[in-house]
């Protein structure tokens, strides 16, 4: 028994079904074929139609079922090729839109009139190829929640200050009550002849940048019986231009009273007529109304006209605004830059994407006439209806009405802006140590939204390694780094979009580089050792006493000192080597006056080569310990002082003496080992040296006397340098500080 009243119940659901549909009441029929698809879900019909219902609300859906419908039952209606182009144009499959128009066009007549209109349809496919394949760089942003709803939004009016907006809604209210409930009964009083609410006009005032108070309805004298919508505000935001349908349509003005509105009162028959008018435009001065209205058409189509007042101060007859702007079809909602010599509008014309698109024209002020009208392109124009464009104050961005794919449903308010530039600057530092690397090239590389090349360019300064560069924002960049013609690396940067040009964006770049021309501690050489060895060699002994006299003139300045080693023993013992090299090397260091707190010890073992262990010489390179700066994450390499005695530049891979351990006048350091406890030493130039080490109190006396009887005595203790020294001449030299 409950087999026979299910197909009852789905046929009788099935049958309100058709009948909303019949009416073009879609949003009523939707639950009715949702609840037999519940049932049946191959009902073909039930999903045909339903396909055809959702096209104003949800286009992917709408797509999802046509398909699926034929799918199952190949001619489920004559027109689903029709259907299917239909709803292919409007999710941006222009090649197959263009396909099943032809397929269904190939089913008619030869005078079927239909054929006119499946031309036109194919060349909006057509245009909407080139247009979708060549973006404009703007960003289009959906008002919110707010402002929108399921149902549709159109005819956006900013206030001159931009902090409140006017707009049509058929809502109910904001309240988002269905349309359904009213036609079972509720409210039935608001709905028009599709089914919908009415529109209604709303305010809301502006919070921030991105937010809106919850909008007001204006349902006093503004809002009728029937259909009314705002069209713009003028006389410094006192006066109201709005549509109602009355007499198939007209203009209305209201004033300002309070913080509400007069009765509105219709333009003269010059403007309204018994055809239908729907949209406006009068010019800051007030002299001039532009308007589309259908009165003078054949076909009962709109065209755009003009009016300029007559000295009495009314309106005096209607122009047209030419045949630059007016086509066959419609030509609606003219809009003008405030300085006059820009007309935006939406035509169904033209070479449209779909629907209406957002044109514009420039007035030829020589030839006294408005110039070819000019697509605004994608992604300001889509394959379905975009109106209603309408400036900010500043002319800076744009609001428009428009039906696309992530609304809220049906049309919803946006906003447009081009893309600006952002000016993106930092510095470029080493990974490695976080010095700044000067003359380093930095090359963006990007594209416009059409494929077009950018390339912006800049080099880093001396010292700070800074550099700046405007682009073009709201893409990923390709940024090569290279220095002295050779690449460094390219590295991936996301430029957020920027809609004003005052967007600064910092960027340090960290490359793989270490500057070794501009930082005294980078010339530091590595220490080597014999195999199996860690004990220092004479020449590790000049570089350590180099390295020592940087600390000493760079107090702040702490190092890693860090073992390594060939592969020649397993991995265990070679981190073992590894530390006793580093060991050594933080021994000798912490002897020459260095203190403990400024050095660490780290062993790579044979983990860090710096070449191939596959030949005496390259094994040679890998037993060493290397010394590195220490710098805290977040900061840059210092800039360090050049030691007193200039020992900090020589090259002690050429085995060159140490300034302070010559017989200058600045000599603070001997280059031998300083052990504890006392000894002497001639070098090869003749000097003498004698050395005392106080292990405990880690105190180390140095002094010299050269064979010119030069003579230098250095007393070093807890990091402080008490130096004396004469020269051949007999000139002297003291030296006192305190380096921690």
């Amino acid at each position: 028994m409950a087999q026979p009243a299910l197909a009852q119940s789905t046929r009788q659901q099935l049958k309100t079904a058709n009948k909303f549909f019949g009416q073009e009441n879609y949003r009523a029929s939707l639950p009715f074929y949702e609840q037999v698809l519940a049932k049946d879900p191959n009902n073909a019909q039930a999903l045909f139609r339903a396909g055809i219902a959702y096209m104003s609300f949800d286009k992917e859906k709408a797509s999802d079922y046509i398909y699926k419908a034929q799918r199952l039952k190949k001619n489920v209606s004559k027109d689903v090729e029709y259907w299917l182009g239909r709803v292919d144009h409007l999710n941006y499959n222009f090649d197959e839109a263009i396909t099943h128009f032809q397929a269904y066009n190939a089913t008619l007549k030869s005078k079927d009139t239909r054929r006119k209109e499946l031309g036109q349809l194919i060349q909006h496919s057509k245009n909407a190829k080139v247009q979708f394949n060549s973006p404009k760089d703007i960003f289009v942003k959906n008002l919110g929640p707010t402002i929108n709803t399921q149902w549709s939004e159109h005819s956006p009016v900013i206030s001159n200050d931009d902090k409140v907006l006017l707009f049509t809604s058929r809502s109910d209210n904001m309240s988002n009550v269905g349309a359904l409930q009213a036609a079972e009964g509720k409210d039935s009083k608001k709905l028009a002849a599709d089914g919908q609410y009415y529109e209604n006009i709303y305010e809301a005032t502006r919070v921030d940048d991105e937010n809106w108070e919850k909008p007001r309805s204006l349902s006093g004298v503004l809002n009728g019986k029937g259909h009314d919508a705002s069209i713009q505000v003028f006389d410094n935001d006192t006066k109201l231009l709005m549509y109602r349908n009355d007499e198939n349509g007209d203009i209305l003005y209201s004033e300002k009273s309070g913080t509400d509105w007069t009765e509105p009162k219709k333009l003269n028959k010059n403007i309204n007529s018994p055809a239908f008018e729907s949209d406006a435009y009068i010019t800051p001065d007030g002299l001039t109304i532009y308007f589309s209205t259908s009165k003078y058409s054949e076909e009962n189509t709109l065209d755009i006209y003009y009016s300029t007042r007559v000295p009495g101060g009314d309106w005096g007859p209607a122009k047209s605004i030419g045949s630059a702007i007016n086509t066959a079809a419609d030509d609606d909602s003219p809009y003008l830059s405030r300085d006059g010599k820009t007309l935006y509008f939406s035509s169904r014309g033209h070479n449209t994407m779909g629907g209406y698109d957002i044109f514009k024209s420039e007035y030829d002020s020589v030839g006294r006439k408005w110039g070819r009208a000019e697509n605004m392109g994608y992604p300001i124009n889509t394959p379905d209806d975009d109106t209603y464009y309408r400036l900010s104050p500043d002319g800076s961005y744009a609001y428009l009405s428009s039906y696309r794919i992530g609304g809220y449903g049906e049309k919803d308010i946006y906003t447009i802006n081009y893309i600006k530039n952002a000016i993106i600057r930092g510095r470029v530092l080493s990974s490695r140590d976080s010095s700044a690397v000067p003359g380093v090239e930095l090359v963006f590389s990007g594209t416009q939204a059409d494929k077009t090349a950018l390339s912006y360019r800049d080099i880093t300064k001396p010292g700070m390694a800074d550099y700046q560069v405007n682009v073009l924002s709201g893409r990923t960049y390709q940024v090569a780094v290279s220095k002295d013609g050779k690449n460094i690396e390219t590295q991936e940067f996301a430029v957020p979009i920027s809609t004003n040009d005052s967007t600064t964006i910092e960027k340090n770049f960290y490359v793989d580089y270490v500057d070794t021309t501009n930082n005294i501690f980078t010339k530091i050489n590595p220490i080597y050792f014999d195999t199996d060895k860690y004990k220092l060699r004479p020449e590790s002994i000049t570089e350590l006493n180099r390295i020592s006299e940087i600390l000493m003139a760079n107090p702040g300045v702490n190092i890693s000192i860090e073992g390594n080693t060939d592969s020649r023993n397993t991995d265990e013992y070679n981190m073992v080597l590894g530390q006793n090299r580093a060991n050594v090397a933080y021994n000798y260091l912490k002897k020459a006056g260095i203190a403990e707190t400024r050095m660490v010890t780290v062993s790579y073992g044979e983990r860090r080569p710096v070449a191939p262990n596959d030949s005496p010489e390259n094994m040679q390179l890998n037993r060493r310990t290397d010394f590195r700066v220490i710098v805290k994450e977040g900061e840059s390499m210092p800039i360090m002082n050049q030691p007193a005695s200039g020992t900090g530049t020589t090259n002690s891979s050429t085995g060159t003496q140490s300034n302070l351990n010559s017989t200058t006048t600045n000599a603070t350091r001997t280059t031998v080992p300083l052990q504890p406890g006392k000894s002497k030493v001639k070098l090869e130039d003749g000097t003498k040296v004698k050395t005392k080490v106080d292990e405990d109190s880690d105190k180390v006396k140095v002094k010299t006397k050269g064979a010119d009887d030069s003579k230098s005595k250095t007393v070093t203790k807890d990091g402080t340098i008490d130096a004396k020294a004469k020269d051949a001449n007999g000139e002297k030299v003291k030296v006192k500080t305190d380096n921690d």
